[in-house]
């Protein structure tokens, strides 16, 4: 089983400003807001969270393949 990555790129659909966030391991992040234009990010209809829609790397949850977030 390959590692799973705690941190990824975040990219606001709205500005571009990218951001390098610490992922939770054990919790979903509903919302996040941009640092560059102050939008408030939520993750798109069928994914779980922020990082699933706007990151780099999907979530712990996902990257671990368990099916469930948090």
């Amino acid at each position: 089983m390959s590692e799973i990555a705690l941190t990824t790129m975040l990219t606001c659909p709205q500005c571009g400003h990218k951001e390098e966030i610490a992922m939770p391991r054990d919790a979903c992040q509903w919302y996040f807001d941009c640092n560059g234009c102050g939008k408030v990010l939520r993750p798109k209809r069928g994914d779980c969270c922020v990082f699933c829609s706007y990151g780099s790397t999907p979530c712990p949850s996902k990257q671990a393949g368990d099916g469930r977030c948090g």
